[in-house]
C-alpha cells in the first residue's frame, strides 16, 4: 500500500479557545515552549474545500522535546477545517503534520489514497495542505513543505526550547518574523 509512513510526525496540533492560556498551561505542566504567536495569520493563497473561504485564525508554535506543538484559535464563525471538528467553545486535538520535501508528489499521493483535500494554502513561502483523514486517525493530516526559511525558523525555535528553563518566559519573538 502506498502511504506517507516514510515521514515521521513532526507536529501535533490542538484547537483551543485561548492561545495564551494554553501556552501557559502546557509550559507549566509539560515544560513545552517557548512559543511563538502568529496572530491573525494571513496567507498568499488559500482554499477551504474548494472555496475561497479563509477563517481568521491565530497560531502558537513551540516545542515539547522533538515534537512541535501548535495551538490554533479561530476568531470568527467562518467554515474551516477547525469548525469541521469543533463547534464554538469546544477544544481538542486537531491534526498531525508531516514535513515533506516534494510537496506536489506527496499531495498527489494523498489524493491517490482517496483522501479529501480539505484545505490548501501558501504562506511564508511554503505550501501546506490538510487532508481529512478522520476515518483513519480521528483527525486531519497536514502535509507541510520544507523550504529553508521555515527549517531555519524552526531550528531557532527548537534551540530556544532546548535552552529553555522553568521560570523563563513561555513566549518568544523571532526578529524579522
Amino acid at each position: 500500500m502506498d502511504n506517507v509512513s516514510r515521514y515521521p510526525f513532526f507536529q501535533q496540533a490542538y484547537f483551543v479557545n485561548d492561545l495564551e492560556a494554553s501556552v501557559k498551561k502546557w509550559s507549566s505542566l509539560f515544560g513545552a515552549g517557548p512559543f511563538r504567536i502568529a496572530a491573525h495569520h494571513q496567507t498568499d493563497r488559500f482554499h477551504y474545500r474548494g472555496q475561497d473561504i479563509e477563517a481568521d485564525v491565530s497560531y502558537a508554535f513551540g516545542y515539547l522535546g522533538d515534537i512541535m506543538i501548535q495551538f490554533i484559535q479561530q476568531h470568527d464563525d467562518k467554515p474551516s477545517i477547525y469548525r469541521d471538528m469543533f463547534e464554538k467553545g469546544q477544544e481538542g486535538f486537531h491534526h498531525v503534520a508531516v514535513l515533506v520535501h516534494d510537496f506536489e508528489d506527496e499531495y498527489q499521493r494523498m489524493i491517490n489514497l482517496g483522501f479529501v483535500d480539505a484545505c490548501r494554502l501558501y504562506a511564508d513561502e511554503v505550501d501546506a495542505a490538510y487532508f481529512d483523514t478522520r476515518e483513519v486517525n480521528n483527525c486531519f493530516t497536514e502535509l507541510h513543505g520544507d523550504p529553508i526559511n521555515i527549517l531555519g525558523r524552526w531550528a531557532i525555535m527548537k534551540r530556544a526550547h532546548d535552552l529553555w528553563q522553568p521560570g523563563d518566559d513561555c513566549f518568544m519573538t523571532i526578529e524579522g518574523h
